[in-house]
């Protein structure tokens, strides 16, 4: 595969003035990637700060009450900070700490990621500033008061639809006006090359420590294994060690919000075509004019109009499953976790449990699930509650 390529998707796709960052960027990490003691810093991070690794769960009473295949949760919610983001966030800080920067850059939809990236900043002693749509900075009020007591400034984007996309748009732009001192610390797979990579390389861990978990406990490999996809950096960290492992079926779940047969959809795979954007090839929801259209979701980190290039491709060649969930389907499903198992999962996991829920009761007894459970669901509640018309406010 060509370098930076996934089949046709992936690419650098950027205005000249970034094309400095993205090489050094690239030549960073290609040193670092194979330095030991990088490796040896940066599995201390995870393991005394990030709390790694997070445990596999066997969920015996969703298991039972569902009839049918045997179902555990990757706990990536009880991580420090309550997401799997936090994986690449100190990957990416540690190596921005390496090249010489002294500022940190990020985007955020549900806030997670900023929240993240804030918490590396404040450990490294590093600035920090976050875009954030300013329709979810309001969904997400919560996460915006996290970023700022961790010393961040958070910057409010206007524009377009005021969330996820136009928060990555303005950190491109202000990465193109500081690359001397700022590393732009993107959140998701996608993206100019090496991001998808580099992304992918820090969240690979979750399938790497699946995989060591599983065998240990059930002596093979799972039949499934279940992520939800926006970008898709917590599924691509959970597919990778697994890719070649053909018995496993890897799917994906996307945000439909109110139905891929409405306009107010994320689904990108359900719905998207080939297109150019963010720096990358990939598939994105447009318009008849092939404009990137506006997309919903209940989730803020699920509400972003592409996917990431190696999820394209995985697509293409029919290695990983894509399935649409509806709002309700995961309002369901979140709901259902928090009284079954007393886990309250973040809205962007509940779509994978929600789909998780449909698909193993018609399993084998012996056959085994695996869903990660992407971040935890404290920030999502009282959007959560107003969706079932209690209004409750942080």
């Amino acid at each position: 595969m060509s370098k930076g390529r996934f089949g046709v998707h992936g690419g650098q796709y950027i205005p000249e003035t970034l094309m400095n960052a993205v090489i050094e960027l690239e030549e960073a990490y290609e040193h670092y990637k194979n330095d030991p003691a990088f490796n040896r810093e940066l599995a201390a991070l995870f393991q005394e700060y990030a709390g790694r690794p997070s445990r596999l769960y066997y969920a015996a009473k969703m298991t039972k009450d569902l009839g049918g295949g045997k179902i555990y949760l990757k706990r990536e919610d009880l991580n420090h900070t309550g997401a799997h983001k936090i994986n690449n966030v100190l990957g990416q800080a540690l190596l921005a700490k390496k090249m010489g920067k002294i500022r940190l850059i990020a985007e955020t939809g549900a806030g997670q990621h900023g929240v993240a990236t804030a918490t590396a900043a404040a450990l490294m002693d590093m600035e920090c500033v976050v875009f954030m749509g300013e329709e979810d900075t309001k969904r997400q009020a919560l996460n915006v008061y996290r970023m700022r007591l961790l010393g961040a400034e958070v910057i409010p984007v206007k524009t377009g639809t005021a969330t996820l996309k136009d928060a990555v748009s303005q950190a491109m732009r202000e990465w193109t006006s500081r690359i001397s001192d700022t590393h732009y610390c993107l959140g998701s797979v996608m993206g100019p090359h090496p991001f998808p990579t580099i992304v992918r390389d820090f969240q690979s861990v979750i399938s790497k420590e699946i995989k060591e978990q599983i065998l240990a406990e059930e002596g093979r490999l799972p039949d499934v294994i279940l992520a939800c996809v926006g970008g898709g950096s917590n599924a691509i960290g959970s597919f990778y060690h697994f890719l070649q492992d053909k018995q496993t079926r890897l799917i994906g779940c996307e945000a439909a919000g109110r139905g891929v047969d409405t306009w107010e959809t994320a689904a990108t795979i359900a719905t998207g075509r080939l297109g150019i954007f963010h720096g990358m090839k990939s598939y994105f929801c447009q318009d008849a004019d092939g404009q990137i259209a506006p997309v919903y979701s209940i989730s803020a980190g699920l509400d972003y109009p592409g996917i990431g290039p190696e999820h394209a491709y995985l697509h293409d060649i029919g290695r990983a499953e894509y399935v649409p969930v509806t709002d309700e389907e995961a309002v369901q499903a979140f709901e259902y976790l928090a009284r079954t198992e007393g886990i309250i999962p973040a809205i962007e996991s509940a779509h994978a449990l929600a789909h998780a829920m449909k698909i193993a009761p018609a399993m084998p007894p012996e056959q085994i699930i695996v869903i990660t459970l992407s971040g935890r669901g404290d920030k999502d509640c009282a959007a959560i509650a107003r969706y079932r018309g209690e209004d409750i406010h942080e």
